[in-house]
């Protein structure tokens, strides 16, 4: 336990942390991304209410709602942790060297697109899964409020550029992550890069995609 201790608090026991939790949450938004996908089932929402209703009876998926809020706290904090030192740490690096040469595009924004990604799903939670549990009637239809919450310009507008900015993150945390793994090589690359377009592109894609659909059939 000791030795775990010292890794967790070592700063490289805290990118492992990142890298892990982090390949968490892209198999987290796999799921997701799974049964939001039964709003576009032309049945009148009656697929996806079914769906949503089903889920918070289950006590299984209490204990990984529990897991998955725990993961996302350690994420990002470990990630805002990370960012302070790596920022105490080379101020001047960066201004006596080119920063193209010392970080990819990518990799710089990790902290602003995270930061935007995370001011996200505090609105995103409040909106869907904050309403659905407490303050859900006798005829609620998680339905109804998805396709009034996407009937708003600003708010579909919003979740859309979210989902840029999350596509961003990903498409430098997730190969970041192979590579604190040390499996990042010639070998693996190719491979990683080609799932990588999974997480980072199709999966942000099919996201915004949801605000898009109910915005434009209205």
């Amino acid at each position: 336990m000791e030795i775990l201790s010292r890794i967790y608090h070592s700063s490289i026991g805290k990118k492992l942390t990142i890298a892990l939790t982090g390949l968490c949450l892209c198999i987290y938004l796999i799921v997701h991304i799974g049964g939001n996908l039964l709003l576009f089932k032309n049945d009148g929402g009656a697929a996806f209410d079914k769906y949503a209703e089903i889920l918070p009876t289950i006590p299984l998926i209490r204990i990984i709602e529990v897991i998955l809020f725990a993961i996302f706290i350690i994420h990002i904090s470990l990630g805002t942790i990370i960012w302070f030192w790596n920022k105490r740490a080379r101020p001047k690096n960066y201004l006596l060297n080119d920063q193209q040469v010392n970080s990819t595009f990518f990799s710089r924004w990790m902290f602003v697109t995270g930061s935007i990604v995370f001011i996200f799903l505090v609105i995103h939670v409040r909106t869907f899964w904050f309403t659905s549990r407490f303050e859900a009637g006798e005829n609620f239809s998680m339905y109804a409020l998805v396709r009034e919450s996407f009937s708003s310009p600003v708010y579909s507008f919003f979740y859309v550029l979210a989902m840029i900015l999350l596509a961003f993150h990903l498409r430098h945390g997730f190969q970041s992550a192979f590579q604190t793994f040390g499996l990042k090589s010639k070998k693996y690359t190719p491979l990683i890069e080609a799932v990588g377009v999974i997480f980072w592109l199709l999966i942000p894609l099919g996201f915004a995609i949801m605000p898009l659909y109910f915005l434009l059939n209205l």
